[in-house]
């Protein structure tokens, strides 16, 4: 059946079930211990791949040293989360509702995922901590006012006062509303990221960032790390602002890539409390420039795992996802997903480069489904593995 598509190795030769035997055994295959393990996601909110997760971090806690989560969500509001996590301020309906972006604190699987890590470091002395790494953004982006200020009370004092005072900050940013208009989004001219206030917030942010430099060794590990943190988000957030504004052809293709680059300078942040496990897109945590119809043009840019990658090397590793049938979206038989599916497991966990091998010319599977990105086949010796589910039920 596959006599022109697969070479002379067996399918089944490339894959192990997935399970935490099968997990252990993929670390084990790789040159070095990764710091950053990215699960990429196919499609958002499949509950099936949210529940695989949950159950591949729950083993790399309890058998392999792992620490940390993070996942594509606002890197500020994550910080509820790791607070809860952490010290157990706050309910855990409110922090599903204030501690993600995207709508991801709809997600079961997300919600039984911080619910585990909250009994998990209640019961231990080395805790886990949760991570944001997408920036304060959706398509338009939020006020930079949270990591402004938040970076301006941190660094407190008369170096900061030389850089801007508390009222004149307040002052240049203004009602929070003018920044988060969401008509930014297809329309620059609505955007104020190239007004004399904006401009003027830039080189106070840069000042801010610098201060954080110059003052680093009288602040704790916690308070310099924080501080880090709201110094990446205040620069990267009037950064993409002033891209906002622009109205040439290649507006969005800078977008794109300002918003990786921000989700690769928190990645790096994270890997300093490696080894974690990284949740997110397919598109964002792949080694190879991430590809996406924009419209009658198509989006090219690095993605944050490449840009990951370049900074870590070898540890950094990538496990994308892939579904067999998912709602009624069947995979034709010649495609990775359609050979793939051959394999007697439901959930399986695949070599990638010895799938690469093992199969030529497999053609590109073009789904119905807008929001399923699936395996570019060319690709397929830049990936570490495939965590591949049979089937799967896709949001209505």
């Amino acid at each position: 059946m596959f006599n022109d598509t697969v070479k002379g190795m067996e399918i089944k030769d490339t894959a192990r079930p997935l399970d935490g035997a099968g997990v252990s055994a993929f670390l084990r295959s790789l040159p070095v211990r990764p710091l950053l393990l990215g699960l990429g996601e196919a499609r958002h909110f499949v509950g099936e791949l949210g529940e695989v997760r949950n159950e591949i971090f729950r083993h790399l806690v309890e058998h392999e040293g792992y620490r940390s989560f993070a996942i594509e969500s606002d890197c500020l509001m994550g910080l509820v989360v790791d607070a809860y996590i952490t010290t157990g301020v706050g309910t855990l309906d409110d922090v599903m509702e204030r501690g993600f972006s995207h709508g991801f604190g709809a997600s079961p699987a997300n919600r039984e995922l911080v619910r585990w890590m909250r009994a998990y470091n209640e019961e231990h002395d080395e805790k886990l901590r949760f991570f944001g790494f997408d920036g304060p953004l959706e398509y338009w982006a939020a006020s930079p006012r949270q990591a402004l200020t938040a970076l301006h009370t941190l660094l407190d004092g008369p170096l900061t006062g030389a850089v801007v005072t508390g009222e004149t900050l307040d002052t240049l940013l203004g009602p929070d509303d003018r920044w988060s208009n969401e008509a930014t989004a297809m329309d620059p001219s609505q955007s104020i990221g190239r007004s004399a206030d904006a401009r003027r917030l830039r080189l106070i942010a840069d000042d801010l960032a610098a201060l954080l430099e110059t003052q680093a060794p009288q602040l704790s590990a916690e308070d310099r790390e924080r501080a880090e943190l709201y110094a990446r988000s205040a620069t990267g957030l009037l950064r993409y602002h002033y891209w906002m504004a622009d109205a040439s052809p290649a507006r969005w293709t800078r977008l794109s890539a300002l918003r990786d680059a921000m989700m690769a300078a928190n990645l790096r942040a994270v890997a300093e409390h490696g080894p974690a496990l990284v949740f997110s897109s397919n598109l964002h945590l792949q080694r190879n420039k991430s590809l996406m119809p924009f419209g009658d043009r198509q989006l090219e840019w690095w993605s944050a795992g490449a840009i990951t990658a370049t900074h870590l090397g070898d540890r950094y590793a990538f496990l994308a996802s892939a579904f067999g049938t998912a709602g009624d979206d069947t995979p034709p038989p010649d495609t990775v997903e359609g050979i793939l599916s051959t394999l007697p497991w439901d959930r399986c966990l695949v070599d990638a480069r010895r799938l690469a091998e093992a199969v030529t010319k497999p053609a590109p599977r073009v789904s119905r489904d807008f929001a399923y990105f699936p395996l570019d086949p060319a690709q397929l010796g830049m990936i570490d593995g495939v965590v591949f589910l049979k089937r799967v039920v896709t949001p209505a």
